[in-house]
């Protein structure tokens, strides 16, 4: 990865906003492609799924993976609506996002008022818990018990992080406002308003597909798409140079800037993750609608190495675990250790 340094920007992180602003406004039209190409996809591979299920377990189970991406940019386009950068009507973007809530088994209302948190928040040490993966100081680590340093290793294992994390998060955590639950009925009527046409969807996939439809069609687009998700959001905040600082140090647009990744992947896998590994771009101002963040780098090529990493770098975040709050980097449990008495 690329150094992560003020100096690869001509600017404070806070004067970049203004040059961002002119590229906020979405184009209707163009969202309406955009959602029309990601949507119609996704439903006609469903069916296909569906129908080769009755021939052939391992040709249904390529094609659900292979829609599992199609519904990872539904969620991206879910995430765009949540920030109001979608369409320009607000009320349009919540009722879209609320509708793709079903598919991706997301409730909007309580998924955007967790990542509006993340993003007021993010990279602040004294507010972590709420729409971020769990991140612990060296010195938090080694306060721990041992059994709650076990739990902490446990929860931070590529096994859990991204093969049975996202299948809790997306298939039991989200039923419930969790984080939310004292904050008012706003937040209970997504979650069981989704659960509720969600159980619907389900009843009739089951009605006319059968089990096989669940297993082979759900299940498989389902979890692919929540992995594949949760590693973009992992990488895009846990990564050796990023930004965190206990609140008297820390700033919005810095932690925006820095502890944000960019995320260069190649072109089609651009496309399949809605431009979201434009991620510090992204951060630094959340309206610009996905599909003109790359006229951003285009634009600005002083934002291109900021925070770069591309695919095969990124594998090593996997094993970075702990903030070194005295070296300001993200370090590996083995680098953590402490030194045996002499």
């Amino acid at each position: 990865m690329q150094e992560n340094a003020t100096d690869q920007t001509n600017m404070n992180a806070r004067d970049w906003v203004q040059v961002l602003a002119k590229y906020r406004e979405p184009n209707s039209l163009r969202s309406s492609f955009e959602l029309g190409v990601s949507l119609v996809p996704f439903v006609v591979l469903w069916v296909l799924a569906c129908w080769v299920a009755q021939y052939s377990y391992f040709g249904a189970f390529l094609i659900s993976a292979l829609n599992g991406l199609f519904l990872l940019r539904l969620f991206c386009i879910q995430h765009d609506c949540g920030h109001g950068s979608f369409f320009g009507n607000r009320t349009v973007s919540d009722w879209i996002g609320r509708a793709l809530g079903v598919v991706t088994l997301t409730p909007y209302d309580v998924w955007r008022r967790t990542h509006s948190i993340h993003h007021s928040h993010a990279g602040d040490l004294d507010h972590r818990g709420i729409g971020d993966v769990m991140t612990l100081t060296v010195e938090e680590y080694h306060q721990r018990t041992p059994f709650g340093r076990w739990l902490y290793r446990a929860y931070r294992h590529p096994i859990v992080m991204f093969g049975l994390g996202p299948t809790y998060l997306f298939i039991l955590q989200n039923r419930l406002p969790l984080g939310l639950m004292n904050q008012g009925r706003k937040y209970w009527v997504s979650a069981m308003g989704t659960n509720l046409a969600a159980g619907v969807v389900l009843a009739t996939i089951i009605y006319f597909g059968g089990l096989q439809a669940l297993f082979l069609v759900f299940l498989p687009t389902t979890l692919i798409a929540a992995s594949i998700g949760v590693w973009l959001f992992y990488v895009q905040h846990q990564f050796e140079s990023t930004h965190w600082d206990p609140h008297p140090d820390w700033h919005l647009h810095e932690a925006a800037l820095h502890g944000s990744s960019h995320y260069d992947l190649p072109p089609i896998l651009r496309w399949f993750t809605a431009n979201i590994g434009i991620h510090h771009v992204h951060h630094l101002y959340s309206r610009i609608p996905f599909y003109r963040l790359t006229e951003v780098l285009r634009d600005h090529s002083e934002l291109v190495e900021v925070s770069r990493m591309t695919i095969w770098e990124s594998l090593k975040c996997a094993r970075l675990d702990l903030w070194d709050a005295k070296n300001r980097q993200l370090i590996s449990f083995r680098a953590a250790r402490v030194p045996s008495p002499a």
